[in-house]
């Protein structure tokens, strides 16, 4: 009986203590969710842990990786700029649109392109701005990259949106940064930029509301110094340009020079009419905003006829325009345009247009030692500022600093030449287009894509050019894919042909009679242009010589310029009245590069030039 009365208690025991284990195992898992639901946690994670796996996210999305690839993809309205860097001959293009039959993409890429080895590289990011198209980037000469708004739609066109962020894209590490400011400019694209000292230039652009468009005429200025947004305010009777998107901004010394747009003006109730602008104003900068102005500059001498679509990308103190569209309203069903390739030139201190036409190409044979003239003009230049007492102590590192760098431009041309893709030159400026996406690195102009519209179809064109400004002896074709269109072209000047057989009969008399008024006109047209020659606004500065590049007229006329900048920088010295002479000598070529040209090309007419060779100056030769 106690045996068994024993195991009853032992069993008991156990009952209590497994009763007791459950307990506590309820208890415990009671208080985790307790703990969990107050954000408590077991045990504290080791803090070191925790801030080495926030380092390990942030570089994982700051990661920039690079890839070489063979070209972008076809795309509309991306931006593209030069590399402000020194020595860095790149082009960065960023963001656009494909329209595929009704579908729209967007892109978010970016790409650089190396000219000196013809290489594209495809740059991304976690931390890159959104897809858009329609932006505007400015790249500041301190290595900044400034890039801000732009739109964006659905894959089928039926929302919309505008873009009001601004970004900095490093030019050397390719890092995007986004600049966050509460007071700052409104959303829009089609906007235009520009630099001006340590300022940014925002002026103009829309935004599209669905029912009818808001076009904008307000300026902007961002502060690289500061990376801050300032408007600017305006007397309330100071007259300022009408608002516009489109447009053209072209720095200058002043500021910048706005010129030609778009807007839409009302019509009737609910509905808006197109309107192409041609005027032009200059923007007076000030380093206190509060002091910037408008000043309405005057049309003089010829100015190209009126086309939207079309930018100035700055060369030189100058601008370079390439293509546009202009649109005549016939009635409300149909609509004809006239699409533009020419290229022309605005001279922004002398507010004049010039047309830009291809030359054939010339073989030069160089025929000089050049290095015993460049030693002789060194030694006139140090003649010149030792008899002013104006020498450098350390003179002896800046011997031939500027010679230097034109022979290394020279070299690098020569080594492009050599190594690089023969690609195909044209000698016409490529197809008609607008909206073309257009550059300057060093003295060549790229023309990226465009558009170009017959009837009711619009072709995107897949296409990339250069062209030598100094030279103008045809366009490079980088690649070009016109397929789409010749095909189209073709179908209707079939169509064409059969109408016209039609009626050639009756129209053969005013054709004639129309023929004979244009070529008069056009004769008198040239004997106009013959007459006026472009004015020289300095001319009692050396003038460069037909066929004669900037190294020859720089070792021509050094000394001369140098006594301008000893004149005009009066606490100046050596090595920095030799810079602002080389400046000066450099803005006076580009400055006579259209009246040059013309010489240029009245003596190859004259039928006295062949292959142009320099004379051996260094040589004396009796005259007999």
């Amino acid at each position: 009986m106690a045996k068994k009365d024993k195991k009853s208690k032992d069993a008991k025991k156990a009952r209590a203590a497994e009763k007791q284990k459950k307990g506590q195992a309820k208890a415990e898992n009671k208080s985790k969710k307790l703990a969990k639901k107050q954000g408590e946690e077991e045990e504290d994670e080791d803090i070191d842990q925790i801030l080495e796996q926030f380092a390990k996210e942030q570089e994982s999305f700051q990661e920039v990786n690079v890839e070489v690839t063979h070209k972008p993809s076809k795309r509309l309205n991306p931006s593209m700029v030069s590399n402000p860097l020194h020595g860095k001959r790149e082009l960065i293009l960023f963001g656009g649109e494909n329209t595929n039959g009704s579908i729209s993409h967007f892109y978010n890429d970016l790409y650089t392109y190396a000219i000196d080895n013809n290489t594209w590289r495809k740059i991304s990011s976690k931390n890159a701005p959104l897809p858009r198209s329609s932006h505007a980037m400015c790249a500041h000469p301190s290595g900044v990259i400034l890039m801000f708004g732009g739109e964006f739609s659905s894959p089928k066109q039926s929302t919309f949106y505008h873009y009001g962020d601004t970004w900095i894209l490093d030019a050397d590490t390719k890092e995007w940064t986004k600049i966050d400011q509460k007071r700052g400019p409104s959303a829009r694209s089609g906007h235009r930029m520009a630099v001006w000292k340590n300022y940014i230039i925002m002026h103009g652009g829309f935004r599209d509301l669905g029912t009818m468009s808001t076009y904008l005429n307000d300026v902007w200025l961002f502060d690289i110094t500061t990376y801050k947004w300032v408007q600017v305010e305006f007397p309330p009777n100071h007259p300022i340009p009408d608002a516009r998107s489109g447009h053209s901004l072209l720095p200058c010394a002043d500021g910048a020079v706005v010129f030609g747009g778009y807007c839409k003006v009302k019509a009737r109730k609910g509905l808006q009419k197109g309107k192409v602008l041609t005027d032009c104003w200059m923007l007076k900068m000030k380093a206190d905003p509060k002091a910037v102005r408008f000043e309405r500059r005057r049309k003089q001498g010829f100015n190209p006829s009126p086309r939207v679509g079309c930018s100035l990308v700055y060369h030189k103190n100058r601008g370079i325009m390439f293509g546009g569209v202009y649109d005549y309203e016939e009635s409300e069903e149909q609509l004809d345009s006239e699409f533009y390739n020419n290229l022309y030139s605005y001279h922004t201190e002398t507010n004049r247009w010039y047309n830009l036409s291809l030359k054939p190409q010339r073989k030069r044979k160089e025929q000089v030692k050049e290095k015993s003239r460049d030693e002789d003009l060194e030694d006139l230049l140090n003649s010149i500022l030792a008899k002013n007492k104006l020498n450098d102590d350390d003179e002896d590192d800046e011997e031939l600093s500027q010679i230097e760098e034109l022979k290394r431009r020279e070299e690098e041309e020569e080594k492009e030449e050599a190594n690089q893709v023969d690609f195909p030159i044209m000698t016409q400026l490529p197809h008609p287009r607008f909206n073309a996406t257009t550059c300057v690195v060093d003295d060549t102009l790229y023309i990226f894509g465009g558009i170009f519209e017959k009837g009711e179809h619009e072709f995107n064109l897949d296409s990339l050019y250069a062209i030598d400004l100094g030279k103008l002896d045809g366009v490079k074709v980088i690649w070009e894919d016109l397929s789409a269109l010749d095909e189209e072209l073709e179908d209707s000047d079939e169509e064409d042909d059969d109408e016209e057989d039609d009626e050639e009969d009756e129209e053969d008399d005013e054709e004639t009679d129309s023929k004979l008024e244009v070529e008069e006109e056009e004769e008198e047209e040239e004997e106009e242009e013959e007459e006026d020659e472009i004015p020289d606004p300095r001319p009692w500065l050396p003038h460069p010589k037909p066929f004669e590049n900037l190294r020859a007229f720089y070792s021509r006329t050094g000394a001369q310029f140098l006594e301008w900048a000893i004149s005009s920088h009066r606490e100046a010295r050596g090595k920095y009245l030799k810079k602002a002479a080389f400046d000066l000598c450099e803005d006076r070529f580009w400055e006579r590069r259209e009246q040059v040209s013309i010489a240029e090309d009245n003596l190859e007419e004259l039928g006295g030039v062949g292959d142009i060779i320099e004379k051996d100056t260094t040589k004396t030769t009796k005259r007999r």
